[in-house]
């Protein structure tokens, strides 16, 4: 077999999770072989809203600037609309944020494009690097042999309109088919249904005509003739769910249908006593409301499932495409830590471990919403106070309560990981006294808090999360405290990260005395990029006399932490605040590629730093590292 017929992955599926996979492993050097089964990328219907901490995803990239360029609705406010006193049509109840200022979110709102747009964007930075989607092809069958060879898993792969097949071979097989998965099949593996079917739903999207005054807000309508969801969309497009049959109707069926002139001649009862007519549908479609969640997602971690391949549920809350760009992201950094020499393979179980617990929480979110939505809506005084509450939690109403529990789990910011050799807790192998408790607000299994900071070399106010691009690195904050206090540690600190057997030293570059003096994030170490955050003024801050050279070396990413910021209005120095470090003795928080924190450390004078950092990596490079080159073990 010739080598152009081995590859590192067959991603069979463009949607929102195959093609987030492709496009990290394409940046990172793989050979991808990656096909779809439809002529042509999405052109009408499907996912559509993009949640605030996908948008920072999408920043991270770099494609967010490509994503907005197409001018799509931003959700700010959710408005309510019950039926009116004396049964004359409906009337507004209430408006709530759609992200409110409860979750720390660079972007509070919920971005709403057609799935094809989006998946456009993804398509053209593929080829920027070589990698073509191949439509229409189908996967007709695969075989895991020996895990011991470099290639073990052998694919077949059939052209839908010409007498045209392949058969290849790759390290690894990701199915992101969606619902329907051949590799979910073939595998055997069960989906397990949380509910029964108890609604059919009917999702229209087109240009309409109305004087209903929320027609560009988010809207969930109830009224005595049914239920309606209103999105607004980009170019002037509104998306409406209407309700079309329940289990609680005389004559239920879960698969009820309707057609689309039935669903408009509903959707102009329910909004009485105001009008609405089409101008044009883009596209109509009907479904039942069920949640399913694959009992595996892989097969000996070489044959992945993620998307709705894994997960299906109502996609009322905006939740599909975005747990799929979550899933993808997460799948993609382990398969290149493993393969690029750095991880042991054992790491990639936790991509299922982590990804379907946020399924499982993703799916009795759903159940939950699902029920919210067809039956009662919350008074405006309820919604006012959970906008508003500022009353300690035992003091709060149930619904309050599900009020934000579930706005941030919809916006993304709600995921909390599991521990696992990836994530410190307790129960980790790495036992150092200096491992910060996971009661700081950067704990392990969280994304790292937004901050704000000034870049010490040109001034430039930076989103101190977003400094280092995805990269497929670890990204190391040393948030440095006051340098009059911290320089001893700072120093130590720099020359342990030196010694022999650290973490550091043992991945350096092969490369590292040729490295352009231009390279950012990674002069020393693919592995590696680090962020030193010091409690000073940038006046005051000179990096050359400041710090070692190590840490030197890294100019663009040293900061000052002067900014203010309002959630810790008496904090000097506000990103350490932030973070749960001490504003004045520091520490270190170890984030993974995916933006999730990993691990936090005190700052202290001698090797303990160090020496913990050890510890936390040794639990699972493929290296030993720390002194002597020992490994602590799980």
């Amino acid at each position: 077999m010739s080598p152009s017929m081995n590859y590192d992955i067959v991603i069979v599926g463009a949607g929102p999770a195959g093609l987030l996979l492709s496009v990290c492993l394409a940046r990172w050097g793989y050979s991808i072989k990656h096909i779809d089964n439809r002529s042509e990328p999405t052109v009408t219907g499907r996912a559509d809203g993009i949640q605030p901490r996908s948008l920072d995803l999408l920043r991270n990239m770099g494609l967010k600037r490509q994503i907005m360029a197409h001018d799509p609705a931003k959700v700010y406010e959710v408005a309510f609309w019950d039926p009116s006193a004396g049964g004359k049509g409906i009337t507004r109840t209430g408006t709530w944020a759609s992200c409110p200022d409860f979750i720390d979110a660079r972007y509070p709102f919920t971005t709403l494009l057609h799935q094809g747009l989006i998946e456009r964007t993804f398509i053209s930075d593929l080829e920027t690097h070589n990698v073509k989607i191949q439509r229409p092809w189908t996967i007709t069958g695969f075989h895991l042999g020996e895990t011991t060879v470099e290639y073990p898993v052998e694919v077949h792969l059939k052209h839908l309109q010409r007498n045209e097949e392949e058969t290849v071979r790759a390290r690894y097989l990701f199915s992101g088919e969606g619902a329907k998965s051949f590799v979910r099949d073939e595998l055997a593996i069960s989906v397990l249904h949380k509910d029964p079917i108890s609604n059919v739903w009917g999702v229209m999207d087109g240009v309409i005509r109305t004087n209903f005054p929320d027609i560009k807000m988010k809207c969930t309508i109830h009224s005595d003739h049914g239920s309606i969801m209103v999105i607004p969309r980009e170019q002037n497009l509104v998306r409406l769910y209407i309700q079309i049959a329940s289990s609680t109707d005389q004559d239920w069926h879960p698969k009820k249908s309707a057609t689309a002139e039935d669903v408009q001649e509903s959707a102009k009862r329910i909004l009485q006593p105001y009008t609405i007519d089409w101008e044009s549908i883009e596209w109509y479609s009907v479904y039942p409301i069920g949640q399913g969640i694959a009992e595996n997602y892989s097969l000996d971690h070489r044959i992945f499932l993620g998307g709705d391949a894994c997960h299906t549920h109502s996609p009322k809350a905006g939740q599909g495409m975005n747990t799929a760009f979550l899933d993808a992201q997460n799948l993609a950094w382990k398969i290149h830590l493993v393969e690029s020499g750095f991880a042991r393979r054992s790491i990639l179980a936790s991509y299922e471990t982590e990804r379907k617990k946020i399924a499982e929480d993703l799916l009795d979110f759903d159940s939950k919403y699902a029920a919210l939505f067809s039956a009662r809506i919350p008074s405006a005084g309820e919604i006012g106070q959970a906008n508003h509450s500022q009353s300690k939690k035992n003091d709060e109403n149930d619904f309050v309560k599900m009020f934000k529990a579930s706005c941030e789990f919809t916006s993304g910011y709600g995921v909390t990981y599991p521990s696992n050799e990836l994530l410190w807790s307790s129960n980790h192998p790495a036992r150092s006294p200096h491992f910060l408790p996971t009661t700081i607000p950067a704990h392990p299994g969280r994304l790292l808090p937004p901050a704000n900071v000034t870049r010490v070399v040109d001034a430039n106010p930076i989103h101190l999360e977003q400094a280092v691009p995805l990269t497929g690195a670890f990204r190391i904050y040393l948030f440095a405290g006051k340098p009059s206090l911290t320089s001893r540690a700072i120093t130590d600190f720099a020359a342990n990260l030196k010694r022999k057997w650290s973490f550091f030293s043992s991945y350096q570059r092969d490369d590292a005395a040729s490295v352009t003096h231009h390279e950012q994030h990674h002069p020393h170490s693919l592995f590696f990029t680090f962020c030193t955050v010091l409690a000073a003024p940038r006046q005051g801050i000179e990096i050359a006399k400041m710090l070692p050279e190590v840490l030197a070396r890294y100019r663009t990413h040293v900061y000052a932490d002067d900014l203010w910021d309002r959630r810790v209005p008496d904090a000097e120095a506000a990103a350490h605040a932030k973070m749960g470090v001490d504003e004045e003795r520091g520490g270190v928080v170890v984030v993974r590629p995916d933006g999730y924190v990993g691990c936090a450390v005190r700052l202290v004078e001698g090797s303990g730093t160090v020496d913990a950092l050890d510890e936390y990596f040794g639990a699972f490079t493929v290296k030993e590292v720390g002194r002597g080159g020992g490994r602590a073990q799980l």
